[in-house]
């Protein structure tokens, strides 16, 4: 079962929720936006030991909390650890913010002009451990880089399997079928994601509820069918490339819609900063992209 509480914040919360999930490839290139350079570490475990720290610093900032963060996407090693001493998801939960995992492994090579998720042999294990640590929802990411309907269908199926996966282990699936934002076939990619989307919800079972997470549409609005779609408990927008102040115009724009940024939350972020200094900053940062999520252009 959903916990209720953390269900009703999710739905109906104002604020969004902040995208700590980079995951092994792309924790080099995280890393170095903070300020450390790729010779800092000499293996995995004192890079991740490196992410982990921020990650830590950002969750223990005294900004960080459930009044504009409603919600943060973890990757695994971020679940597992501790942060002011605690688990995560359970420092995150006394700070009003509903903890979620990212659950993919990775993409495919692109065919048909998108890119499936890897196969996840681990997945039931993981989902039963994150129940077991308080996690309220899971994050599946594929990418749409050409406005295929055969390869757009094959993702969209790929993501609601692993949705009800997800949903019979007691977790609030967030399905994400990226839109690459620089794909020349955007406003395309979009309207078939739709439709595509739309039949996968109305063919879920009643009762049941799936999350969105999507690149912001081309058009203003288009997605208004999903935010008002009664098997859906809330979409939520990726950065997907844009500068945070590009990231919340275009957020402004399309009502019922919050974020989950990552880079465009953490870009300004330095390791080197003082407690203040890096307070203040993902304080300002915070602040815009809640204004984005809530006050939208008329």
């Amino acid at each position: 079962m959903l916990d209720q509480d953390m269900k009703n914040k999710i739905a109906a919360g104002n604020g969004f929720i902040a995208a700590l999930d980079q995951s092994g490839g792309s924790t080099p290139k995280a890393l170095k936006g903070y300020g450390i350079e790729e010779g800092a570490w000499s293996n995995d475990e004192e890079m991740f030991g490196l992410i982990h720290d921020m990650r830590s610093r950002i969750i223990t900032s005294p900004c960080f909390t459930g009044e504009k963060v409603i919600g943060a996407i973890l990757f695994e090693r971020t679940m597992d650890g501790e942060a002011g001493g605690k688990p995560v998801p359970q420092a995150l939960i006394e700070r009003g913010v509903v903890p979620f995992i990212k659950i993919d492994k990775g993409l495919e090579d692109e065919a048909n002009g998108v890119q499936m998720m890897k196969p996840m042999p681990e997945l039931d294990a993981l989902l039963k451990r994150a129940k077991s640590l308080g996690v309220f929802g899971t994050k599946e990411r594929s990418v749409i880089n050409l406005a295929n309907r055969e390869g757009i269908a094959a993702i969209v199926k790929q993501q609601f399997e692993v949705g009800a996966q997800v949903l019979a282990a007691g977790l609030m699936p967030m399905l994400e079928p990226e839109i690459n934002i620089k794909s020349p076939e955007r406003a395309e990619a979009d309207q078939i994601l739709l439709e595509e989307l739309l039949k996968g919800l109305d063919a879920l079972p009643e009762g049941q509820q799936v999350m969105l997470k999507l690149s912001l549409p081309a058009k203003a609005g288009l997605f208004d069918p999903l935010v008002d779609h009664p098997k859906v408990l809330r979409v939520v927008a990726l950065s997907g490339g844009f500068s945070r102040a590009e990231a919340c115009v275009e957020l402004a724009k399309n009502r019922g819609i919050i974020a989950s940024f990552s880079r465009a939350l953490l870009n300004d972020l330095r390791h080197q900063m003082s407690e203040d200094e890096f307070n203040g900053s993902l304080g300002q940062a915070i602040d815009e992209i809640h204004a984005a999520s809530t006050n939208k252009a008329a």
